[in-house]
């Protein structure tokens, strides 16, 4: 295991099992463009709602949190459960040490070939000796597959993974681990390399914690997450080390950056939430921030309720890009009080962001709803998102091209 050092910021140690989920790096390719309002109500939307299979029935969790594919015929998409799409059908897949009961979850996928999948995640959640969970489909069953050596006190956690090559993945998260006695938070990034996964922990940023990968290239990969709720923090690796690259955090309240996904050496986006009060958690407020090669920039984005309202929160999860003139980010929004939360999707033509209608499928109608988590896009403007109906059942939605 190597480790990063460098100069950094030093807060009060916050626990590495955030309870944030990002999103995985998706596939580019051509999708639709649309653009319009977000509503509760059903609304006209290039997306559809997709039956997929719960593997358990309720009180237990099918939710999905991250999406990838390798082609039309092949997609798997990944949280509390495993959900697979032949081209025809969903099937519903157990994952090894997955309980669907919030004690474990996989938080990120890549689907490189229908024999060669790999997936990441967490286990033991709030429980003694929490741990991450590495997992590999070959294409007839998932298993569990060897990660970098830690020490037995070590409790680390990924969050998001990306893969330029079958050869070259990055998984990015935490790891809480013990210095001098005490127990210090830190940013954690595993290679994979074709052969064996290998650990970097960057001890010079304490309380810094990565939710989002994505990479265009090997010497290209882009980690976001936030430093304990305060701020946002971004890291690049450029081909031979993580250094860490100055990003804005409007607002005086928590701030986060979930996802990024990187389309060019001068051209990322990273997505999230910010709040305006000082020492608040909401409302919450978009957050979109662009990388043009030199630095990292916010961009305006719009709110459902609009960017004075105090009654309703919105923040976006992940960010998929097909080009520079056509992205798509996703999340939810939350009206306070007895209304749902009902998914959330943003697009960027190139000029602006606009909010565009998304169904919220709901199913039992309670205050625990609808929120979008992951997304990925293949070849003839095929588009998928996925996260969680009613907070508790698998949720996909499907856009083809127009």
């Amino acid at each position: 295991m190597t480790k990063l050092v460098k100069i950094g910021l030093f807060l009060t140690t916050l626990s590495a099992s955030s309870s944030l989920q990002p999103l995985s790096k998706a596939q580019v390719a051509e999708a639709p463009a649309s653009s319009g309002f977000a509503s509760s109500a059903p609304v006209s939307s290039i997306f559809k709602v997709v039956q997929v299979p719960n593997i358990r029935p309720f009180p237990f969790h099918s939710d999905l949190a991250a999406v990838s594919a390798s082609s039309a015929s092949d997609i798997w998409a990944v949280g509390q459960s495993g959900v697979h799409f032949d081209g025809t059908k969903w099937t519903a897949f157990a994952l090894p040490d997955i309980a669907g009961d919030l004690t474990s979850g996989i938080t990120g996928v890549a689907d490189l070939a229908p024999d060669n999948v790999w997936s990441v995640g967490n286990i033991n959640i709030g429980q003694q000796k929490p741990n991450q969970v590495i997992e590999h489909f070959d294409g007839a069953k998932w298993s569990i597959s060897q990660g970098p050596p830690f020490q037995p006190s070590d409790q680390p956690s990924l969050q998001g993974l990306t893969a330029i090559s079958s050869t070259d993945m990055w998984a990015a998260g935490s790891i809480l681990t013990v210095i001098n006695g005490f127990p210090e938070a830190f940013p954690l990034f595993e290679h994979f390399d074709g052969t064996s996964w290998t650990a970097t922990i960057d001890e010079s940023n304490l309380n810094h914690f990565m939710f989002g990968v994505s990479a265009d290239a090997t010497n290209d990969v882009w980690a976001v997450g936030n430093v304990a709720l305060g701020a946002t923090f971004i890291e690049h690796f450029d081909g031979t080390a993580w250094s860490v690259v100055p990003s804005p955090s409007p607002g005086n309240g928590q701030i986060t950056l979930f996802g990024v996904t990187a389309i060019a050496p001068n051209d990322a986006w990273a997505v999230g939430f910010f709040v305006a009060a000082i020492n608040q958690d909401r409302p919450q407020k978009t957050l979109i921030e662009h990388w043009d090669g030199t630095s990292w920039k916010v961009v305006p984005s719009p709110n459902v309720g609009g960017p004075n309202t105090t009654t309703i929160s919105n923040q976006l999860r992940g960010v998929i890009a097909v080009s520079a003139n056509d992205v798509w980010a996703f999340g939810d929004t939350d009206a306070f009080g007895p209304s749902k939360i009902t998914n959330l999707v943003l697009h960027w033509n190139g000029t602006a962001w606009a909010i565009v209608p998304s169904p919220s499928p709901n199913p039992r109608h309670t205050l625990i709803d609808d929120v979008i988590s992951g997304g990925t896009v293949i070849p003839q403007g095929n588009l998928w998102l996925v996260g969680v109906a009613d907070g508790f059942g698998t949720m996909v939605l499907n856009a083809t091209g127009q």
